[in-house]
């Protein structure tokens, strides 16, 4: 007999941990006892990410035939690293079919459902590689188990309410998806850059994204440093870009990675992670205090900079560059890399070595900031060498990367010291690194917010006017939120209100029209008209780690909220709400051993804050 349509309400609900969980709810509705049969059709690939993304392998292991027994089916694959890897499926109740039909299993259950009954169905299924098992647990205890851990997550961060719903949902969106990107691995604790291409250590990812959170939970940013300590590069190995020194860009542990059909295990082909390595040292020292844990990575410091000075410039002319030397590696090695990304004016790709703006601005802020950390060390020879040396590559990058006819900032230096003079947003990002002339600021400020870089939606990541401009591109013409965010601190640390404000507010109501509130790694550069709302990017990262904590910078930035923890100071610097928040209350906000609660209120266009509790020796100060 016919079921009749919508009198059945099937619901799925599917958690991982350790494994994947799938319960599916069956529920009648009909107003007499139904029959049916649910059918399930399994199958298992063994596809590596790469494969998935579209590379094409050299060889391939040998699949097994699956099987299937009373409540288990199993699938197994030998792959061509000689690894292993088993998929184990289990379903509870038993299936009253369980077969297997070519390359596939089916799952077959009867069911007779009276009226309003409801039947389950339970599956889970388990990755073994090389016979390891992870632990055991039941559906029930799973779900438990990772609701407690949010709990925790939540509690251990800074509580951040609003008077905007729309922005509470934002932020608790933001840091659920930073917690759901947490991963463990043998080496330790890090936020995976997104899902479901980046679920992988990626170290300028790692850094980024702490540094988004350190402000509201500071474990991630200690957890990512040791982390990345402990790859940290020791030796030449060209086949991986690695240097010693060097900080990874990723760590793969897939099949192709594992036979060294690609070099990313792991691979160390980022320019900029190595400097972002030693800002977040000195950040978290900032924002903590904690001289123990500056000396312990003080070894793997002091060899991200000598790594920096002595491998990172490779011609000697005190600008940090990039060359590929790895097969199958990354061409381009800034965060936009793109094989196209770094594009002349007249569209033709830059040739490497290639000295990036913004990475510069990233050694600028690393020796700026270590050198504070070095003086509470008493290393006071190293502090003022590292600042002399940040004060001259300062005064170096003013007078090569800028572009007097253009009233702005190259994008790089080529391998012929030529400035690649497309417009993008990489000038942005060294706003935020505070490397730039002031009256050169206040242009690049000026120039950030014009119609051909500002889409209304954000700004993108290169000028409607450039040669390659493409806004369903990747690199070339996309909006970036991390990008974005990390532009809004730099307008903020160089006084511009107006501007900061009209980005941060852009970038909020893109995410009213993300579904759950949530950011996507990017989306399309199209302009903003009525009543349109911004075109999705196919295959973003969502949820993507520095676009979940690209609101937490943002927000920031706009209280103009910094701490040095040794001296036991947080210091508030010109506060500035936009006109879409009237207050926001900070609880539990640590600084070292210390901790505070704020509320920021705004009253046309004055903000003001006031301290509504303190534990410890902390003073709160206004910086005019």
């Amino acid at each position: 007999m016919a079921v009749p349509q919508q009198t059945l309400n099937v619901r799925r609900v599917r958690v991982i941990s350790g494994r994947l969980f799938e319960r599916i709810r069956v529920k009648n509705y009909n107003p007499k006892q139904v029959e049916l049969s649910v059918t399930l059709s399994l199958a298992a690939d063994f596809a590596d990410i790469f494969e998935v993304r579209g590379l094409r392998r050299p060889a391939r292991g040998h699949v097994e035939p699956p099987r299937a027994e009373g409540t288990r089916a199993e699938f197994a694959y030998l792959g061509a690293d000689g690894v292993n890897r088993r998929t184990i499926v289990e379903f509870d109740p038993a299936p009253d079919r369980l077969e297997v039909v070519g390359d596939r299993v089916e799952a077959e259950f009867g069911l007779e459902l009276a009226r309003h009954q409801t039947r389950l169905i339970s599956i889970s299924a388990e990755p073994v590689i090389d016979a390891v098992h992870p632990a055991r647990v039941e559906f029930d205890a799973a779900v438990h188990r990772l609701r407690r851990s949010y709990e925790d997550w939540e509690r251990d961060c800074t509580q951040i309410v609003t008077d905007n719903e729309l922005f509470n949902q934002l932020i608790v969106r933001g840091l659920r998806d930073l917690r759901a990107l947490y991963t463990t691995t043998d080496l330790g604790a890090t936020i995976a850059a997104g899902i479901p291409w980046y679920v992988a250590v990626f170290g300028r990812d790692a850094l980024v994204a702490s540094h988004q959170l350190l402000s509201i939970n500071p474990r991630p940013a200690r957890d990512a440093l040791r982390l990345l300590a402990r790859y940290q590069g020791t030796k030449v190995d060209p086949w991986r870009d690695e240097e010693p020194g060097k900080i990874l860009h990723e760590d793969r542990r897939g099949e192709l990675a594992g036979a060294g059909f690609v070099p990313h295990s792991p691979y160390y082909g980022a320019v900029d992670s190595t400097p972002l390595f030693v800002f977040m040292w000195a950040q978290y020292f900032r924002w903590m205090g904690d001289l123990e844990f500056a000396r312990e990575l003080l070894p793997n410091v002091r060899a991200a900079l000598n790594w920096i000075d002595r491998f990172g410039d490779l011609d000697g002319d005190g600008f940090v560059e990039y060359l590929c030397r790895a097969p199958g590696g990354i061409v381009n090695q800034g965060w936009k890399d793109s094989f196209d990304a770094v594009v002349h004016a007249d569209g033709s790709l830059a040739e490497p070595p290639i000295a990036l703006a913004e990475v510069q601005g990233y050694v600028y802020m690393a020796k700026q900031r270590a050198a504070d950390v070095f003086e509470a060390l008493a290393d006071f020879r190293t502090a003022a060498r590292l600042r002399e040396e940040a004060a001259e590559l300062r005064q170096r990058f003013n007078e090569a990367f800028w572009m007097e006819d253009e009233r702005y900032f190259a994008m790089a230096l080529d391998r012929d010291k030529q400035q690649v003079r497309t417009i993008t947003s990489n000038p942005g990002h060294c706003l935020y690194a505070d490397i730039l002339d002031q009256g050169k600021a206040e242009y690049v400020a000026r120039r950030l917010l014009q119609p051909d870089m500002f889409s209304g939606w954000g700004i993108r990541t290169v000028s409607k006017g450039s040669a390659g401009y493409n806004p369903m591109s990747y690199h070339n013409g996309s909006v970036w939120p991390h990008d974005n965010a990390l532009i809004v601190a730099g307008l903020k640390r160089y006084g511009f209100i107006k501007a900061t404000n009209r980005v941060a507010t852009a970038i909020f109501d893109t995410a009213i029209h993300a579904d759950y509130m949530r950011l996507p790694e990017l989306f399309c550069g199209f302009t903003r008209r009525t009543p349109n709302q911004p075109v999705a990017y196919p295959v973003a990262c969502s949820p993507q780690a520095w676009a979940a904590g690209a609101p937490l910078l943002m927000l920031q930035a706009i209280l103009g909220i910094s701490a040095r923890a040794h001296e036991n100071t947080l210091t508030v610097n010109k506060p500035h709400l936009p006109p879409w928040l009237n207050e926001v209350e900070l609880r539990n906000l640590r600084v070292g051993r210390s901790m505070t609660s704020l509320v920021f209120r705004r009253e046309g266009d004055i903000t003001g804050f006031s301290l509504l509790d303190r534990k410890g020796d902390l003073r709160v100060l206004m910086e005019e």
